[in-house]
């Protein structure tokens, strides 16, 4: 047994403090093993791993946030989310996760920032820019983002940790203004035509699909859509421009 082996070499080195003190680590690391099957990876991921019904009923959540934000229940948003779990996850694991959703649209003490810190421990930053960028396909649903829609999204944001030049960028896509081009590659209007170009690279690759490689295809999808509006506002740049 590992602590009998500990105890043996701690002697060794350092007498009997040494022993005692080894035996005491290998006696932890015996238990470790038992625990785990004899990995020691599988204790140290089990804290950090979360069931798709647990990421699933968190998004749901956000949902419902952001589909009473502007103090009415919109069916084509309810409807918008239904399609995206459907197309994620199946009809039938889709229906199962929404038997509950209706408990959660009701729930008034849903708290958007203990589900962000929850979803910050399991997500990596691009998966997190994809869920914002669902919150806003949702408030969009219905043809147009309010302002209530918009604020509430934004607080999301601050919870999921997501820095203020990228939420704006992904605010862009859905906010067609006259600099949102710009704001989309997160550069200023005066920008130099280098600095578009560089602008360019730099967001194409944050928002490759391949970011997403790790999650269902859906999220590649959305990670598809905010890549095509990166190249819509650099194709728009460069026309007014006149940029080869």
């Amino acid at each position: 047994m590992i602590k009998w082996l500990a105890a043996l070499l701690g002697v060794s080195f350092f007498n009997w403090p040494g022993g005692i003190l080894g035996f005491i680590v290998g006696s932890l690391i015996d238990a470790t093993r038992s625990t785990s099957g004899g990995s020691f990876k599988t204790v140290f991921t089990q804290a950090e791993k979360v069931t798709p019904a647990d990421f699933e009923l968190n998004l749901l959540s956000l949902s419902s946030i952001v589909i009473k934000a502007d103090g009415k229940v919109n069916q084509t948003e309810l409807d918008y989310v239904r399609r995206y779990f459907v197309s994620a996850y199946g009809k039938e694991r889709a229906n199962a996760t929404f038997r509950t959703f209706n408990d959660i649209i009701k729930n008034r003490q849903i708290s958007a920032q203990r589900i962000c810190m929850y979803i910050n421990q399991h997500t990596r930053y691009p998966s997190r820019l994809q869920i914002l960028h669902f919150l806003f396909g949702i408030a969009n649903a219905d043809g147009s983002v309010s302002s209530a829609e918009a604020e509430e999204i934004q607080k999301i944001a601050g919870f999921l940790r997501i820095n203020f030049r990228d939420f704006e960028s992904i605010k862009a896509m859905f906010f067609k203004t006259g600099d949102h081009a710009y704001k989309i590659l997160e550069i200023e209007k005066n920008a130099s035509d280098a600095d578009v170009k560089k602008a360019f690279r730099t967001m194409a690759k944050k928002y490759h699909p391949d970011k997403l490689q790790h999650m269902d295809d859906v999220y590649k999808k959305g990670a598809e859509e905010k890549f095509r509006e990166v190249q819509k506002a650099y194709d728009q740049i460069k026309k007014e421009r006149g940029i080869s």
